[in-house]
């Protein structure tokens, strides 16, 4: 056989217990602003706004899917696909490593700062800044170990944890059917006058931009989970390491057996992220439920440190201190894992990008080497905007969904169209490539993402910014 490390699929009830890779990508997705953004735009824009989530979280879970089946077939991330982009060389690379070095920054330090506010909040002996190093430092370890399964069992605890905190939550306080029915209606809610009194814009987009920009993670969520399905060793990544793009002349050399074999695997990641992305759309609605039904008729919206000591208040006078501590024990698990999955996979994408755009790069240092000098670069630059602006998580949270979000989310999905009409095809035989191709409905909804990001990126953001 041309892939010698190739495993047959699990089929059935066995598919259950190689699931995984969806678990880590559904941590980075539900915490990336969702305990900050979400819950805070359902306060000012209340359920109004469910037709974002939704329309969000459904076009990148097609993003993310499409990324994985072209790693399950291939053998290589999404980096090495962006490589083989028709163009001037490596331009689509170089592209994404200007954007992505300034996004990681702003969108790591942005979730180590929100998250030492919900610890501070929880444990108030632990100031902000020394809560803002030690769970960056935790991360820091988780990421410098390396390795797929113990960030997997890490990051799916917090998965649990989350899911427990925001279904007490919706229990308590879930509002009518045709209440949610209503805010699927594609409506832009007008933002109250009580909000522009306490100093909110009167321009809705301010909020709805960075909810649409971190619904189901930004660009680099979708390349990270080519990452994590590599990281399990899915269909023609078996046997494979980071760093390395596709074996070309094993691929050319696929027989029918062995894409049959892969198709098996198809279906595996296929239900690997249709779970990681029903756990985020459910998650992420509870979280904007809170929002609209506890905060906003009380007429409040709150910003910076207030963000979680409001929500804890609230809480508590609901339900308790069980009901307080649980809420803030979910804000930390959801900022955590989303800040683990980021120190994991940001030096990953960089070390990738560098490697493929600068040889020379790739020769003098192994790919350990790489990622880990990212690594250090971004946990210096945690430990800086925790310091200077760990009061004041929301402003950046707002920014960095915006610039990971938004600006190459249009172009992603359609590079990840062209990585599987044009370019796997030239990666496999005929026969094989029959037997892999992936349904119409991807390049469907593939361009349908390319279209309604594009609206929002290349129309509303400029209004946004310009006035």
């Amino acid at each position: 056989m041309s892939l010698p490390s190739l495993k047959k699929a699990p089929t059935g009830l066995m598919m259950l217990a190689c699931l995984g890779p969806g678990l880590v990508w559904c941590s980075d997705m539900v915490g990336s602003g969702e305990i900050i953004l979400t819950t805070r735009t359902g306060a000012i824009l209340g359920l109004g706004v469910l037709w974002a989530v939704v329309i969000g979280i459904f076009l990148k879970y097609w993003m993310g899917l499409s990324g994985a089946h072209y790693t399950v077939c291939t053998g290589e991330g999404m980096m090495d696909m962006f490589a083989r982009i028709p163009g001037p060389k490596n331009w689509v690379v170089w592209t994404v490593i200007f954007v992505q070095f300034i996004a990681a920054g702003l969108s790591m330090g942005s979730i180590a700062a929100a998250c030492a506010t919900f610890i501070n909040n929880l444990i108030p002996v632990i100031s902000v800044f020394w809560a803002g190093l030690i769970v960056s430092l935790f991360g820091f370890w988780t990421a410098w170990a390396g390795g797929f399964k113990p960030l997997k069992i890490l990051l799916s605890s917090f998965v649990a944890i989350i899911v427990v905190g925001v279904l007490y939550i919706a229990v308590r306080v879930f509002p009518p059917i045709t209440d949610l029915l209503s805010g699927l209606q594609f409506a832009v809610p007008p933002v109250p006058e009580w909000a522009q009194a306490l100093g909110e814009s009167a321009n809705p987009w301010e909020d709805i931009l960075p909810l649409m920009g971190w619904a189901a993670g930004g660009f680099a969520s979708q390349v990270w989970y080519t990452y994590w399905v590599m990281g399990d060793q899915y269909g023609a990544t078996a046997g494979r390491k980071n760093g390395q793009p596709a074996d070309e002349a094993a691929l050319k050399d696929m027989t029918t057996d062995e894409a049959k074999t892969i198709r098996g695997w198809i279906k595996v990641v296929r239900l690997d992220a249709s779970l990681a992305m029903t756990l985020t759309l459910g998650l992420t609605i509870c979280f904007l439920i809170a929002g609209a039904v506890i905060l906003r008729p009380k007429e409040l919206a709150p910003s910076g440190q207030e963000v979680a000591l409001t929500l804890s208040g609230i809480f508590s006078h609901e339900w308790g201190i069980f009901g307080s501590k649980l809420f803030l024990l979910t804000g930390v698990a959801a900022l955590t894992g989303t800040l683990f999955a980021q120190m994991a996979g940001w030096p990953r994408l960089l070390a990738d990008g560098f490697r493929i755009c600068i040889p020379a790069f790739g020769k003098k240092f192994s790919w350990k080497f790489q990622f880990r000098i990212f690594l250090v670069i971004f946990f210096i630059t945690n430990i800086g905007i925790v310091f200077s602006m760990g009061y004041r998580p929301l402003v950046l949270v707002k920014i960095a969904a915006i610039c990971d979000g938004l600006l190459l989310t249009p172009l992603q999905a359609l590079w990840i169209f062209v990585g599987l009409y044009w370019v796997m095809p030239k990666l496999l035989p005929k026969q094989a490539y029959a037997l892999l191709k992936p349904h119409w409905i991807h390049g469907v909804f593939l361009i349908a993402a390319f279209f309604v990001f594009g609206y929002f990126c290349f129309f509303q953001m400029p209004k946004l910014l310009f006035g």
